[in-house]
């Protein structure tokens, strides 16, 4: 295409393609494109980029096969579209925190920008940004770059570390929601609607923990192995991972309405004067859950689940 370089692949040694390809496209200006040429369709390319550089980039197939494959690749202008807080806190979690604090929902709420998130939670938009910059002075505290990770490796994650936390903790919190509900109820009314709330949230969750441990991750992790091995997706027996990845965000975001309902009923997990040490252990296992779970839908729901549809994307053009 005239104005646009084209890199020949075919004339680069194996060992040094993806470096050569990286090398280009880290050399793009915001806009501007390059197109590569090689002789088999280089997917896995997509998903190596898209992983160590990010949801910065188009990728669009000119020509596929069955001799030659062309692929446009350009860097995106950043004012083609607003980042979103799901994004800004998969890139990284301190400020997840932030919005956490300022009561900016991010994990359901992700696909909202900033000033959107804001003016609908009654906040000045100007503190947290200054708050969020402030972060580029504070000591950087090690933490997982959960967005670089593997999407297999970080299904397995969210298996061994939030689901298995939500098995071992549901039983406690079960009995401690009856046993302060008998005790409390009549003067604290509202831990009867906490404790429907959470008995309704738990339930939920065990369903859907099911639905994605046996049907949802496998598919996930079967893509992943597709590009590493530089193979089809075929048909998958869900049909477009679209479709059930968006019934989980709906089910995400009927958790979201309860976890948001105790919390207000229990204004922020605050223990009233005449609450007991069990009431205590209560609020403060409901917090543990809330703060574990918070992260669980954000893994899912701004990292784990748009990479999937997009590797998906990639691997059936």
């Amino acid at each position: 295409m005239p104005g646009i370089n084209t890199l020949d692949v075919t004339q680069i040694a194996p060992k040094l393609k993806h470096p050569t390809i990286f090398q280009h496209f880290d050399a793009l200006q915001e806009g501007e494109a390059f197109i590569i040429r090689n002789d088999h369709d280089p997917k896995p390319l997509y998903y190596q980029l898209l992983g160590e550089r990010g949801d910065i980039f188009t990728w669009e197939y000119l020509m596929q096969g069955p001799a030659i494959w062309l692929i446009k690749i350009a860097r995106k202008n950043p004012g083609s579209g607003a980042e979103t807080i799901g994004s800004i806190a998969a890139g990284d979690l301190r400020k997840a925190e932030i919005f956490k604090k300022f009561g900016l929902e991010f994990c359901c709420g992700g696909q909202k920008s900033l000033t959107e998130a804001c003016a609908e939670a009654g906040v000045s938009e100007q503190q947290v940004q200054a708050e969020l910059e402030n972060l580029g002075k504070a000591p950087l505290k090690p933490q997982m770059d959960f967005n670089h990770w593997d999407l297999d490796f970080l299904a397995d994650y969210i298996v061994n570390i939030h689901h298995k936390y939500l098995t071992d903790a549901s039983p406690m919190l079960n009995d401690l929601s009856q046993k302060i509900t008998q005790h409390h109820g009549g003067a604290h009314p509202e831990l009867h609607e906490i404790a429907q709330h959470l008995t309704a949230l738990l339930g939920e969750m065990r369903s859907h923990q099911i639905k994605e441990e046996k049907v949802l991750f496998p598919f996930i992790k079967q893509l992943v192995q597709c590009s590493r091995e530089g193979k089809s997706a075929g048909n998958p027996p869900l049909g477009t991972l679209e479709s059930p990845v968006q019934t989980m965000l709906d089910e995400h975001q009927s958790v979201a309405g309860h976890l948001h309902a105790m919390e207000n009923l229990s204004g922020h997990y605050e223990v009233p004067v005449d609450g007991c040490e069990s009431y205590r252990l209560y609020f403060h296992k409901l917090r543990e859950f809330d703060e574990d779970l918070h992260q669980h839908i954000h893994l899912e729901n701004n990292i784990l689940f748009p990479k999937s549809v997009d590797l998906e994307k990639a691997l059936t053009n």
